[in-house]
């Protein structure tokens, strides 16, 4: 097999940082070494095939992105992102696997809709892909099929207490689910926001004539999320099951998280970039209909009430575990126009996938996260969480090779036209500076982006099959 050598970077990992080669052969890390290191007497950086030079740079684990909604049917329309497009905008991005969602729909078989999942992503994809289980029809059928489904690699489901008529579940049905989950080991992903009380809330908006995007943030109130992250964690506290909030967005509900991990309950909580940066008055309430590219669920918050910068203190202290983006794109025209006059018909979501690692490197740049944290959040950690850690997440050997080369000294300004490569007609992020960039990334060894350039192609990503969750209490 080929060899690669990556010398002369200083190599980050969850706990720490060093000066060390990393020797690659294949698809593989065979050795972490002291720098200038020879191997019976060889000269390695003479002897390997490529030689990678980091000096002055970060070496880490490829990224993580375990929350992205590829091809995803919503609101009359479908996710602007293909697997093909969405993984390329993330390996620019320094992402290296993303775990995305098989969607069952009301009354389709579960195993049906894996199946249409597997089909999409087959031979589409740049870098290693995984899958959840969205549950739309919590019945018999769907409750024997989950337990089927650690077999087939997948070791989580997702419920939504949002969206009636969608993909809703009341409460009989999540304790049912999750019952399924404690018996399994499966986790259980959990959409917290009070779905009912919501669409009451937008239906008083509307009729009162309040129909700009920034209602949506108003009537996805954070009590609302407050109150079903609770109803979750009590329902998890009954059955046993394991659970993971996704898209926390509100600091009261993080409270209600770290509660129940006081408690010594294991419930986690996610959170994405938009909801450190963006805010409920800036982007929301952006003139005219300019707020729909900052529609999602949940939305915004207020930055009076210093949402954003909570959710920075949850990651200092991990009472939020880690960084997903929740990566679900719509184009402004076609797609998000769908509800100008009626926020409730604006399709919601974010295109992200391909700055998560950049913006949350600036947190480190701005002191708001350590280094160590910046790679746990990122990558480590979402390994642990969803039954990768050991062949992804870490730089050891065995490990598979998806390595990332971070320049410090570099910037990355992004926008359309810089560094965009979404398949989307606007930036949710425009004019964001970032004190940084990346330099080159490996999936399994092979150079996927390097030297300014795309050197991967469809198809390079494989099926990862995953184990139980590594990070319980």
């Amino acid at each position: 097999m080929a060899t690669t050598l990556i010398t002369g970077g200083t190599v980050v990992s969850a706990t720490g940082r060093g000066a060390a080669d990393i020797l690659i052969d294949g698809e593989r890390i065979v050795a972490l070494l002291e720098p200038g290191s020879t191997v019976l007497g060889a000269n390695l950086a003479a002897t390997a095939d490529t030689v990678i030079d980091a000096t002055g740079k970060y070496v880490v684990p490829g990224g993580i992105d375990a929350h992205t909604h590829m091809s995803m049917p919503f609101g009359g329309t479908t996710a602007a992102d293909d697997f093909e497009t969405g993984t390329r905008a993330a390996a620019w991005g320094g992402t290296t696997t993303i775990i995305d969602f098989a969607v069952q729909k009301f009354g389709e078989r579960l195993q049906d809709s894996l199946q249409t999942w597997h089909e999409m992503a087959a031979g589409q994809c740049a870098i290693d892909y995984g899958f959840h289980q969205i549950v739309g029809d919590v019945d018999k059928a769907s409750l024997q099929a989950l337990r089927d489904l650690p077999g087939e690699g997948i070791t989580s489901f997702k419920l939504f207490m949002a969206y009636p008529g969608v993909f809703y579940s009341d409460d009989a049905q999540i304790l049912r689910a999750m019952q399924v989950g404690a018996d399994t080991g499966l986790m259980t992903m959990m959409h917290a926001e009070n779905g009912p009380a919501i669409d009451v809330l937008v239906s008083q908006l509307l009729e009162q004539g309040k129909t700009d995007p920034y209602y949506h943030g108003i009537a996805r109130a954070w009590q609302l999320e407050e109150e079903a992250t609770h109803r979750a964690i009590m329902l998890a506290d009954l059955t046993g099951a394991p659970l993971y909030v996704v898209h926390v967005s509100a600091k009261q509900a993080v409270a209600q998280l770290a509660s129940a991990r006081d408690r010594g309950r294991n419930v986690f909580g996610e959170t994405c970039p938009q909801y450190l940066y963006l805010s409920l008055e800036d982007q929301l309430g952006a003139p005219g209909f300019e707020g729909a590219k900052w529609v999602c669920s949940t939305p915004l918050r207020s930055k009076h009430e210093h949402h954003q910068d909570h959710m920075w203190q949850a990651l200092r202290t991990n009472d939020v575990q880690m960084v997903a983006t929740d990566h679900c794109p719509f184009c402004m025209k076609g797609q998000k126009d769908m509800g100008v006059g009626d926020f409730s018909k604006i399709p919601n979501g974010i295109g992200s996938v391909e700055h998560r690692m950049d913006l949350m490197y600036q947190g480190v740049v701005d002191g708001k996260i350590t280094l160590e944290r910046w790679v746990e959040i990122t990558s480590t950690t979402p390994a642990r969480m969803f039954g990768l850690y050991g062949r992804k997440g870490v730089l050891a050997p065995g490990a598979d090779a998806d390595v990332v080369v971070y320049d410090p000294a570099g910037h990355t300004s992004i926008g359309l036209g810089k560094t965009h490569h979404m398949n989307m007609d606007h930036s949710a992020w425009e004019g964001y500076e970032i004190d940084g960039r990346v330099d080159t990334v490996l999936s399994r060894g092979k150079v996927v982006v390097g030297g300014g350039e795309y050197r991967g192609r469809k198809g390079d990503g494989r099926f990862v099959r995953r184990d139980p969750c590594q990070y319980l209490i």
